[in-house]
């Protein structure tokens, strides 16, 4: 049985205080968002569920710089503008740490769509691909994933069920949706590829 990864470390600072998310079997899990600065001076600002328990622990106050580990999962989830797509990173370990900024990641799935490549306005190749990536319980996280340049370019001659290795950072970006004649500024979460390699099915 083929083995698909999917873990994540980052080392950001503390926006603002965890606020409770949901319970699952007993445990209590709380949401925080963590500011993560870029190379370029830009800032990803991304979401982590993490155990109440374990915050619980922590000396926690927004500007704090923690280290997180854990992985990227997915959530459906529905309101009254239709059906979106949930991108968190479910924590394993945290620890207040300092040092300098970190946004590592390393996944492995199935296209689970074909994948779409495009250029943008001044000529640069990018490629749009959606991954699967199985874990416990027949469950799967479903990953958007943005590549570029010569990665772009192969990943485009991939095709559904290949299997994709990705590492790169998760980013976050915002966008402006209409819903009617309103406009909505929302975020999106990708993972934007550094490397990749494909496998084709079979």
């Amino acid at each position: 049985m083929e083995q698909h990864e999917n873990q994540i470390i980052l080392r950001g600072d503390l926006l603002g205080l965890p606020e409770f998310s949901h319970e699952n079997h007993g445990r209590r899990f709380c949401r925080f968002l963590l500011e993560v600065p870029r190379l370029s001076g830009a800032v990803d600002t991304l979401p982590v569920i993490a155990g109440q328990e374990r915050l619980s622990e922590l000396p926690l106050s927004p500007g704090l710089r923690l280290t997180v580990r854990g992985q990227i999962r997915s959530h459906n989830q529905t309101d009254a503008t239709g059906r979106h797509l949930m991108i968190f990173v479910f924590a394993s370990e945290l620890f207040p740490e300092d040092g300098e900024p970190v946004n590592e990641a390393a996944v492995s799935g199935l296209l689970c769509r074909e994948p779409t490549f495009r250029r943008t306005p001044l000529g640069r190749e990018i490629c749009d691909a959606m991954l699967a990536v199985p874990r416990a319980f027949r469950r799967a996280d479903y990953l958007p994933c943005i590549l570029w340049g010569r990665t772009a370019q192969e990943i485009s001659r991939c095709h559904t069920r290949d299997r994709i290795e990705i590492q790169g950072r998760l980013q976050s970006r915002i966008y402006t949706k209409y819903v009617g004649d309103v406009p909505v500024e929302r975020t999106a979460y990708e993972l934007s590829a550094l490397t990749a390699r494909a496998f084709a099915a079979g």
